[in-house]
């Protein structure tokens, strides 16, 4: 899936390893100052990959897991829902720039913050670290890996293919050959609907001709549905790649359309539409693309694909009107041409997950934006609050160093004249020596 649903503005985020997204109330939201103190709060849930283990158990009955792009949109949710039942988890993300850090460390402070570190482990690592993702399956020994983390976008993988495939290729299998190694249970991964390509059916299902690719982001996840089904045919691993339709939601990535729109109406900034607005995506709230992760960590089905969407696409022009309604704004629009790599319409037959997983979305694409938008109030709120806060600490500071600069100035004056003074008495002193 295309990762901005044709659509883009420049003065969010900068587009730069992060969970698939293609990333509530007021307790939910996550601030800079929560961010920064992260590490101190919860320091034991930091560990290196070559500590033992200080896992508490999951409860009775529960799993222990590996959650990669754990601080990321979809892998955060994910971990919340499973620390939530009972699982342990083991959280991995390198906290790559590809967006704000800010937000993924946030989104690991509210897991420390409503969890703690009995049952939840945090490791900043690259997947691709055949050295830390070693010690990490020998120090834990998960037999359940929920493996969300991979380079995102559609259209910054035109521009550097290499980093795209060593992410997702390499890091996929990295983690598969571990996985078989040490033992698992059940594989569950985030692949895309980007590997529909420009498919012209009316609904996508998973037995489609998919060997077309239109950008290599969508190239490398048809790959890694290739190596994992090698690892099932050769090892008879429980893999499940899940085909992600545009996931969006409270916590969402800021480089994603529904963000991005709800954020830039707001704050009364241009948007950008890519083509006429005709295009039309199947929006997935995030609670339903949960849902259906867990789900196939459940299931162990053998080597299944599914696609995990809502089954209703919506016209990228009504996308807007919705926002702006939510809102209470309207949207400023540039109209640009259709962009590389983007597809016209995307839609998912999801008759194969409801049968095999009793996978079946609940939260229209109304009612998601509603409660995006009202998420987004309260995280905009929140922000205001901390960045005010920030600046008035940062003025009380500066105001500090004046008044000592000041008084350093003042006392050097000071001490500057007595010098003066003894230097005068000293060259007195010495004349009348000299002429005595």
């Amino acid at each position: 899936m295309d990762d901005q649903s044709r659509a883009s503005g420049s003065d969010l985020m900068p587009p730069m390893t992060t969970d698939e997204s293609d990333e509530e109330d007021n307790s939910s939201l996550a601030t800079d100052e929560t961010a920064d103190n992260m590490h101190h709060t919860h320091a034991e849930a930091f560990l290196s990959v070559g500590r033992g283990s200080l896992l508490s158990p999951p409860v009775e009955g529960g799993k222990k897991v590996l959650v990669t792009g754990g601080a990321g949109f979809v892998g955060s949710h994910v971990a919340d829902h499973l620390l939530t039942r009972g699982d342990a988890v083991i959280l991995v993300d390198e906290f790559n720039d590809y967006y704000d850090t800010t937000l993924k460390r946030s989104n690991v402070a509210y897991l420390l913050a409503k969890h703690g570190s009995s049952r939840l482990r945090v490791v900043e690592a690259d997947i691709c670290d055949a050295h830390a993702m070693e010690q990490l399956f020998i120090t834990e020994s998960p037999k359940h890996v929920v493996h969300m983390a991979a380079r995102a976008g559609v259209r910054p993988s035109i521009d550097d293919p290499f980093v795209y495939i060593h992410s997702n290729i390499l890091g996929t299998t990295r983690l598969l050959e571990l996985a078989r190694i040490h033992g698992n249970e059940c594989f569950v991964w985030a692949s895309s609907s980007s590997v529909y390509g420009g498919s012209s059916l009316e609904e996508f299902g998973e037995d489609d001709y998919v060997d077309n690719p239109v950008s290599p982001y969508a190239a490398t996840k048809k790959a890694c549905e290739l190596m994992t089904y090698t690892y099932h045919s050769l090892y008879k691993m429980n893999v499940s790649g899940l085909r992600f339709f545009t996931v969006y939601g409270p916590r969402g990535r800021p480089d994603m359309a529904p963000f991005k729109f709800v954020d830039r109406v707001s704050r009364g900034l241009e948007i950008q539409q890519f083509g006429d607005g005709s295009s039309s995506r199947d929006y997935t709230y995030i609670d339903d693309i949960v849902d259906g992760v867990v789900r196939a960590l459940d299931r162990p089905l053998g080597y299944q694909i599914f696609n995990l969407g809502n089954g209703s696409p919506y016209r990228l022009s009504d996308f807007i009107g919705l926002v702006e309604k939510n809102v209470g704004k309207s949207a400023v629009i540039k109209i640009l041409p259709d962009q590389p790599g983007d597809v016209p319409r995307t839609c998912a037959n999801i008759s194969k997950a409801q049968e095999l997983l009793g996978y079946q979305p609940k939260v229209s694409f109304e009612e998601g934006i509603a409660r995006t938008v009202d998420w987004y109030k309260g995280w905009k709120a929140e922000k205001e609050v901390v960045e005010a806060r920030k600046k008035k600490e940062e003025a009380e500071e500066e105001v500090m160093k004046k008044e000592l600069r000041e008084g350093q100035m003042a006392a050097a004056r000071k001490k500057g004249g007595k010098i003066a003074r003894i230097a005068s008495n000293i060259s007195v002193f010495s004349q009348g020596g000299l002429s005595g």
